[in-house]
């Protein structure tokens, strides 16, 4: 069992290795971001990368508080369905209307790798391989679709 302040330290430190590991790839424009913290541009649209005790996953989320934009922007998304699964090169999981840990509404993208523990630093490189393709891969669909968002909002 860890304590928070352990949990918390060691998700920290995965995420600042993570990011020492992701900076010096540029995104599809070519420029420096931020991996972790990606601005998508559009209000209330997430790149979501989680590392937990027992799972990893990123995420595209559509957390708009309103349920008929939130509803517009995933179905757009849809639109953008096979060009995303090109992007990728695989299967993610599509689910719409679903609660958060707070019980607000959101509709996303995901794709989980389980049996992984980020408080194992033997299963670092495993999570930061998988996050790392995925991630790349979104910012490349981003660059070219998210024209298709701007305005929905």
């Amino acid at each position: 069992m860890y304590t928070k302040q352990e949990l918390s330290a060691t998700r920290q430190k995965f995420w600042t290795t993570f990011g020492h590991y992701m900076k010096p790839v540029p995104n599809a424009e070519g420029r420096r971001i931020n991996w972790k913290n990606y601005k998508t541009g559009v209000k209330h649209m997430y790149f979501r990368m989680k590392a937990e005790r027992d799972f990893a996953s990123i995420s595209i989320e559509v957390q708009h508080p309103d349920s008929e934009i939130r509803s517009l922007l995933y179905d757009q998304l849809l639109t953008f369905k096979g060009v995303f699964q090109q992007e990728v090169n695989e299967e993610w999981e599509w689910k719409a209307d679903l609660p958060n840990d707070w019980g607000e509404n959101l509709s996303k993208v995901e794709k989980k790798l389980e049996g992984v523990n980020v408080m194992d630093q033997d299963d670092w490189p495993k999570i930061i391989s998988f996050l790392k393709p995925r991630i790349i891969a979104i910012d490349s669909f981003w660059a070219n679709m998210k024209y298709g968002f701007e305005g929905l909002t």
